[in-house]
């Protein structure tokens, strides 16, 4: 025999292809290319194991097309992946880099927080500076640490990690005793003049901010000016019955606003909770085209899925523009959103959002100190200025999405298909092809990525609705947040949800944290995606645990 050979089994993907395949084809592949004494590259490989999936009278496991997809949403997703839905459905080794070559494979504490990949050396320098105003608490002005004064004077939290623990997701608070560090709450008021509704229709306005309050609940304040409130939540446990009597204890949460501190609240404002989302991958997210996003929105006759797109005011450039950040697609790119949670979360000022988060009858946080710097070139003094917001962005664009563990497992693989057969790609999007755009976003470019989310609001139904102050749930026409109303949450993309706990134990789902697991999260949709929870309501113990298994590989 060749002195160099190699044995074609001691290539990894190799290896993944001879699970897939007969044992008879196995060893006819096998021996033709021991004969030829040579090893397979992986595109060889990769390309012989689309064949085999390929074909049905190889691989017995072919799926059925899902019954819950029209032709065109199929087609859709297919001219997205630029694949077949059958790839996407079986086992593709490229699936395991979700997050393209920037992925890394690390499955500890430390998966969210790593720099991409594919970043270069000369590069690293900044990710790391951003990573450092990330996770030092900003405090209050005057003090000698000038570049990171200014906090307040009403906040949530005083650094990004308190709501984003290791980059991670946040939790609502257990009891009521517990602080909320990383869960915040949106507040808005129903449009009561025409004008308002006029803006709303636009996206000229966010929302109808309350008068007191604000569009953002503040529920801590520096020394001398008094909180908005305090968060409190209660628990309730709801069973939830499987078809073979498996029961699944859900919790509801109510939440309430204690200790008002600038007057009574009104019956009719709006709450919604929110916790903090995970940042990996959102340099990958920001460039999807936002003709990919809007092409899915078209597709909204098939049966009950009618996902929309947010269309929303960008403050940096003052037009309209594609909402894709934020639990209802408020925000339209990195730079916006990081300034955006700077101002609200912590009282910030930057270019973007250069005036203080105090509403004009809150004279203790309008007269207190604040740590702006003059910028030059007739620019208002700000705290955070544009170099700072620079290499904030820069880290929270190249914070990689962890690899996918398992992928090619047989229980893995039958969860996956049951995904698919009950057609929950039809909001979870699996996989886009990404542009090379003429921007600096280097890393990104070209990409291969699996993040499963269409980035378009969908409604969820009355359980997971935000409600009034007084607990009511308002009507569908009442926009909260530009476009979307308060029954209507953007697809999370899924990708690294496998490792959420591993990273951070007590992170929980779904956009209040009221789901301690993935299944509790599936069990609480409703509205457009009531037909698939029933077909999960359905599974047997195997199906439970097929379905569980593929969702913790992501």
């Amino acid at each position: 025999m060749n002195a160099n050979y190699v044995n074609p089994s001691d290539s990894p993907l190799a290896t993944q292809i001879l699970r897939h395949i007969p044992s008879k084809i196995a060893l006819i592949i096998a021996s033709a290319m021991a004969i030829s004494a040579c090893q397979p590259s992986d595109t060889f490989l990769t390309t012989l194991l689309v064949m085999l999936q390929s074909r049905p009278q190889v691989m017995k496991a072919a799926v059925k097309k899902s019954q819950s997809l029209s032709s065109e949403h199929v087609k859709n997703i297919e001219t997205l992946a630029g694949v077949p839905m059958q790839q996407l459905v079986s086992f593709d080794p490229q699936e395991i880099k979700q997050g393209g070559d920037s992925g890394i494979s690390i499955s500890s504490a430390e998966s969210y927080s790593k720099p991409s990949s594919n970043l270069a050396a000369s590069r690293k320098g900044s990710f790391f500076i951003g990573n450092a105003f990330f996770k030092q608490p900003w405090v209050v002005a005057p003090a000698s640490t000038d570049s990171r004064d200014g906090l307040g004077a009403l906040f949530n939290v005083a650094a990004c990690q308190s709501c984003h623990v290791k980059d991670g997701r946040g939790h609502a608070p257990m009891t009521a005793d517990d602080d909320a560090d990383s869960l915040l709450i949106r507040l808005s008021m129903p449009a009561t003049t025409d004008e308002q509704r006029q803006q709303l229709q636009d996206s000229l306005i966010e929302k109808v901010a309350h008068p007191m309050y604000g569009g953002q609940l503040q529920d801590r304040g520096i020394q001398g000016v008094p909180a908005e409130a305090r968060i409190a939540v209660q628990w309730t446990d709801k069973p939830v019955t499987f078809a073979d009597g498996y029961v699944e204890t859900l919790r509801a949460p109510m939440f309430n606003l204690t200790k008002p501190g600038y007057g009574a609240f009104d019956d009719d404002m709006m709450v919604s909770p929110r916790v903090a989302l995970p940042m990996i991958g959102l340099g990958l997210l920001e460039q999807i085209p936002d003709d990919d996003i809007k092409k899915q929105a078209s597709d909204s006759s098939n049966g009950d899925i009618s996902g929309k797109f947010n269309w929303v005011m960008d403050p940096q450039t003052g037009k309209r523009a594609l909402g894709r950040f934020g639990w209802k697609a408020g925000q339209t790119k990195l730079i916006t959103q990081n300034q955006s949670a700077f101002n609200e979360d912590m009282g910030l000022t930057s270019n973007i959002r250069p005036n203080e988060s105090c509403m004009p009858t809150q004279t203790a946080c309008l007269n207190a100190a604040t740590g702006a710097d003059e910028q030059g070139n007739g620019k208002s003094p700000v705290e955070v200025n544009d170099e700072v917001a620079k290499f904030v962005e820069f880290y929270t664009r190249n914070l990689a999405v962890p690899h996918r563990r398992n992928a090619d497992d047989k229980l893995v693989l039958a969860g996956k298909k049951r995904f698919y057969d009950m057609g929950c790609q039809s909001c979870h999007t699996p996989r886009y092809q990404l542009p090379k755009t003429d921007d600096d976003h280097l890393e990104q470019h070209g990409q291969v990525i699996y993040p499963y989310t269409d980035l378009l609001l969908h409604d969820m139904g009355d359980d997971l609705a935000d409600r009034t102050i007084a607990g009511k749930l308002p009507p569908k026409d009442a926009q909260v947040e530009f476009l979307a109303n308060s029954y209507e949450w953007r697809t999370p993309a899924l990708w690294g949800v496998g490792l959420a706990q591993t990273v951070d134990p007590q992170a929980t789902f779904l956009h209040d944290g009221r789901a301690r697991t993935l299944m509790e999260a599936v069990l609480w949709h409703g509205g457009e995606a009531e037909k698939q929870k029933q077909q999960v309501l359905k599974l047997d113990k195997q199906g439970r645990t097929e379905l569980n298994a593929f969702l913790k590989s992501l």
